[in-house]
């Protein structure tokens, strides 16, 4: 290697490419280099001889670094270190997912992240020296990912407008939706579907950059484009050749909650997704699904906690519509209106009771832990049940219809 001196006056040479670049730091570091943007996609890599890894290999044919890597990036501390900091860092090797040793440094610019430059260093001591030189590469690299970090905000940008006529409906013919999509650079894939993440309060700019950071770096399923309204964030999927589509949405979502949490301490976000579609001019109705999940996880957060998709709302799916049509009919469950009156007057839970009975499946035991009572005392409440509100519990089309009217009074006025 030369001299130190040198290195300097060797950084100020031009590059006709940015795989000259890359060339030109992987020569003076004396190891393979590859350089990414801020979500793990390749800008330029370096040559290199045989004695490579198995992590380097699949980046570059995948031209972006695989997912289980970048996973165990943030669980070794490596990413958070590198979001926070402009100092370069070594990472020991990562036997399990093929990553050798590493040295690694992120390129800021005004605390935002634009990039990293990854050096693959063997069994090379790492010394002062070479930590330094990653820092003069980083000055270096700093204007050629800041260009591409502009080209990518404007493409942004630009297909906003796009996304939303798709989320409305305005575009109706699935040819036109197409043609303005690869004009966008935007891979609609068969089938599609629409994903939500709801955060309780305004959306920081820290989480912004991690739930951006998030949707960049799945790799399947591959989120297509987002937006941020107001404190929603809206992804288009696209599950194409993705075994169990309905599944993968359900992991996509859960992965993106978990991962928040981990990272950044978020642990307040919902989920939700729409039916998986063919055609893209169906997102308007995977929108509305995804928009209908969310508010009923607002009206019942413990009984939907762990639904994401609208196919798992069940009965759930058809209360805003029946509501509507109570509301217009003005219709009054006489059953259910005795058994309130009855626990005004006196004070009692025989409508919780119920409620909790109903939702266990008729399963008393489970119905009495949900309320912390013996199974006797719920016996007992259940037969008050039948003759204060004239109720067969053994006819399921009471059960069904009363089951429902209680949980639209749970609609209006929370839970009983």
């Amino acid at each position: 290697m030369s001299h130190s001196a040198d290195y300097p006056k060797a950084f100020q040479d031009t590059f006709d490419s940015p795989e000259g670049l890359a060339d030109r730091i992987a020569e003076i570091l004396e190891c393979p280099i590859t350089i990414e943007d801020a979500n793990h996609r390749i800008i330029s890599y370096s040559k290199h001889d045989k004695n490579v890894d198995e992590a380097r290999i699949a980046t570059i044919i995948q031209r972006s670094v695989p997912e289980n890597v970048i996973t165990c990036l943030w669980e070794s501390g490596v990413m958070a270190w590198l979001f926070e900091s402009s100092e370069p860092v070594f990472v020991p090797a990562i036997e399990k997912v093929g990553l050798g040793n590493r040295i690694a440094i992120a390129v800021h610019k005004h605390q935002e992240v634009l990039g990293f430059i990854w050096a693959q260093t063997y069994d090379t001591t790492i010394t002062n020296e070479r930590l330094s030189l990653m820092k003069d590469a980083a000055k270096l690299v700093k204007n050629q990912l800041h260009q591409h970090h502009l080209k990518k905000k404007e493409s942004e940008a630009s297909y906003q407008e796009f996304f939303w006529q798709l989320l409305a409906g305005h575009i109706q013919l699935p040819a036109e939706i197409r043609r303005q999509a690869r004009r966008f650079g935007l891979e609609l894939g068969d089938p599609l579907s629409i994903a939500m993440i709801a955060f309780d309060g305004n959306v920081t700019q820290t989480i912004e950059k991690h739930a951006y950071y998030l949707t960049e770096t799945f790799q399947q399923p591959y989120a297509v484009c987002r937006i941020f309204d107001q404190n929603q964030l809206i992804i288009l999927v696209n599950l194409e050749s993705v075994p169990n589509p309905r599944k993968k949405m359900k992991a996509f979502v859960q992965d993106f909650i978990t991962k928040l949490a981990e990272r950044i301490g978020i642990d307040y976000a919902k989920g939700a997704f729409g039916l998986v579609y063919s055609s893209p001019v169906n997102m308007k109705d995977s929108y509305r699904e995804a928009v209908n999940v969310l508010e009923l996880k607002d009206q019942f957060p413990s009984a939907l906690q762990h639904v994401h998709g609208y196919h798992e709302l069940g009965i759930y799916q058809f209360l805003h519509e029946l509501k509507a049509i109570r509301k217009r009919d003005n219709y009054r469950n006489d059953a259910l209106e005795r058994l309130k009156a009855y626990d005004k007057k006196n004070r009692s839970d025989l409508v919780a009771s119920l409620h909790a009975y109903l939702a266990c499946d008729s399963n008393v035991y489970n119905a009495a832990k949900r309320m912390h009572v013996h199974a006797n005392t719920l016996n007992y409440r259940l037969k008050r049940i039948t003759d204060i509100g004239e109720i067969n519990l053994k006819d399921p089309n009471q059960k069904i219809t009363i089951y429902l009217d209680i949980l639209i009074e749970c609609m209006e006025h929370g839970d009983l």
